[in-house]
């Protein structure tokens, strides 16, 4: 949650946060209604995940027997999981949703977005509303969705998630990005595991108190802690990311016997 200046792009919309844009050295970042960073990207290498939160995100990939074919995401922000899955998921479609248009059109024109065609596009819609359509058709769902001061209701109750569940197909993975601070925290958990029937991880980011939160479909078919790190060298490797702090901090805080999850 880092604070810098900002400066307006455009007048406030109905009752969507306004958006707005910073530049510190080679980072340039996406701000909604207040100077609480929400997105950013290093210039000289679009397709980094700046942000350590939009890292642990990608922690699913662990659990993974097969890249996905399809990627729904639910707020686009600044594009970064755009970008990235673009360059190191190539062969992945994804379809990013987002509700702000200003977001939309701020995003295509300073955040480098992968060309829109037959492997990405954007849909302006609530995402709550959009997932509703789909049917065991999209692989993983990723939800990054905070207005200017908080998590979106609709995006942390009961219906959204089973929504989700009927959504994703049969070894579907749905992450969401939430904040370890807020009071409800806990509730939002309980309800994820409720129905996802226990078949939820926490991933904490490395900064800024971020909780990436993974439910699961079906019961992943490698939960051994060995094999998984063997996994987790390889995938850091692959895709530059830390695979092996995300296996160390999974295990430190979520259930298992020091061989395997509980899933």
């Amino acid at each position: 949650m880092a604070q810098h200046p900002y400066r307006r792009l455009r007048a406030p919309k109905s009752h969507l946060p306004e958006v707005g844009i910073s530049e510190e050295g080679n980072i340039r970042s996406l701000h909604l209604g207040s100077a609480t960073i929400q997105s950013s990207m290093n210039l000289d290498h679009p397709a980094e995940l700046v942000l350590s939160y939009s890292r642990a995100m990608m922690g699913w990939l662990l659990f993974a027997e097969k890249l996905p074919q399809h990627i729904t995401q639910i707020g686009l922000g600044g594009g970064s999981f755009a970008r990235w899955i673009d360059t190191y998921l190539p062969a992945t479609r994804q379809t990013a949703v987002d509700i702000n248009p200003q977001v939309i059109a701020v995003a295509r024109s300073l955040f480098e977005l992968p060309p829109e065609g037959n492997t990405f596009e954007i849909i302006e819609a609530d995402g709550a509303e959009y997932i509703k359509v789909l049917r065991h058709s999209t692989d993983v769902i990723l939800v990054d969705g905070f207005d200017s001061v908080q998590i979106i209701d609709e995006l942390v109750g009961e219906p959204f998630f089973q929504d989700c569940r009927n959504a994703l197909s049969s070894d579907g993975i749905f992450v969401t990005n939430w904040w370890s601070g807020d009071k409800r925290y806990q509730l939002f958990i309980e309800r994820l595991l409720k129905v996802f029937e226990g078949r939820v991880l926490e991933l904490p980011a490395e900064s800024h108190g971020n909780v990436a939160v993974m439910a699961f479909q079906s019961s992943p078919k490698e939960q051994n802690l060995d094999n998984l790190k063997k996994r987790a060298e390889k995938l850091s490797e692959r895709y530059d990311l830390n695979f092996k702090r995300m296996l160390a901090d999974l295990k430190a805080n979520n259930q298992n016997n020091g061989k395997h999850f509980y899933l």
